[in-house]
């Protein structure tokens, strides 16, 4: 448990004095925020605010993480690996787009394509990976079951095992894309996506932490409502670490915000996410503990959806913070209620999660 204490705050600590170094750099050399012209016209004043600020969020991440492993001695495990390698890799994509942006002053970055080809490599490899290494009880860190608190019936390696890596892949990369997109289309007011994914992180220590102590591993008091998650601990430190980080990144990120975390930042909080989620067997509990990051996606697939076959909007725009803001609600304004709302999502989705463990 040291270590999760740890982790949160060297990662918070890092972020917080790291960020404003990061700053000053990137003024230095002028790589400031892009605004798009059909957007909100109170965000013209944005323009030329430093962004990439997911560089020290995953910085003091991975700085809290190995601070973590260094002062207690522990060895780093496959599952810890697996999600940062996920949460870096998807960051590297987002930072190619973001320094797209900046060098050629336009709101497109990284072509559709090769964007999807840079998330898919990654994503695969994650995916292939999280089914191999299994320890001295013979547990992977993932499994071919859709899990919802833990592995459900349904297995995607119904007619055997190539089949079931094959279907898990596109599974895992549908989450895998799936977050990433709902981070970043969230993470478009000042301190927003920020402060909803340390609230959401914040609940997966919980959950990682009650899964240790009643692992499926621990021979002696494994009882039957155990989990079989692989490396609930490690993964604890991981998601600390990321709390921490973006704690200390948001004193800078809140409004008005001197740093944005870009698609640097979005991409590789979302893949993290994504990680987290199938790694402790808890893919469909993700969607109500990120309930605020849906209902931004949904806000924006009903916005698409409806204009097509109708020719009209069911929001003044998308996604739906800004449906908000047009509607003259003040910026701060909407982040504290959006931050509100997400909260009673975690709320929920720990309570389910508590209370299917206390009715087993």
């Amino acid at each position: 448990m040291r270590a999760v204490l740890i982790s949160g705050g060297v990662a918070m600590l890092v972020a917080l004095l790291g960020t404003p170094l990061f700053i000053r750099f990137l003024v230095r050399r002028q790589y400031g925020q892009f605004i798009r012209q059909d957007g909100p016209t109170a965000h013209f004043t944005k323009r030329g605010t430093p962004t990439m600020g997911g560089v020290v969020i995953i910085g003091a991440t991975l700085l809290g993480w190995a601070a973590a492993l260094l002062l207690t001695g522990t060895r780093p495990s496959v599952s810890e690996i697996l999600v940062l390698f996920l949460m870096t890799g998807l960051g590297l994509v987002g930072f190619l787009d973001d320094f797209i942006k900046i060098s050629r002053q336009r709101s497109l970055g990284l072509k559709a394509r090769w964007k999807i080809v840079g998330q898919g490599l990654v994503g695969v490899a994650f995916a292939v990976a999280a089914l191999q290494f299994p320890n001295d009880l013979f547990r992977t860190p993932a499994s071919t079951k859709i899990s919802f608190i833990r592995d459900t019936g349904i297995d995607l390696a119904f007619a055997g095992a190539t089949i079931g890596l094959i279907l898990f892949v596109i599974w895992a990369n549908f989450l895998i894309t799936a977050w990433s997109n709902a981070v970043n289309l969230t993470d478009g007011l000042d301190g927003l996506a920020t402060g909803v994914s340390l609230i959401v992180f914040g609940a997966y220590v919980v959950i990682c932490v009650w899964q240790f102590n009643q692992s499926c591993q621990i021979l002696t008091s494994a009882g039957p409502r155990c989990y079989e998650t692989r490396d609930p601990l490690a993964l604890a430190v991981v998601a600390a670490a990321i709390t921490g980080a973006c704690f200390g990144f948001l004193w800078w990120n809140a409004s008005p915000a001197k740093i944005f975390m870009g698609d640097t930042g979005s991409l590789a909080l979302g893949g993290a996410l994504a990680g987290l989620s199938i790694l402790t067997r808890t893919e469909i509990l993700a969607a109500i503990v990120g309930g605020l990051f849906v209902l931004e996606v949904l806000s924006d697939v009903i916005q698409i959806g409806f204009f097509k076959m109708t020719g009209r909007r069911v929001f003044k725009m998308a996604p739906l913070h800004h449906h908000f803001e047009l509607g003259g609600w003040g910026e701060v304004t909407i982040v504290i209620r959006f931050w509100i709302i997400a909260g009673l999502f975690v709320a929920l989705g720990v309570g389910i999660f508590y209370a299917e463990w206390v009715a087993g």
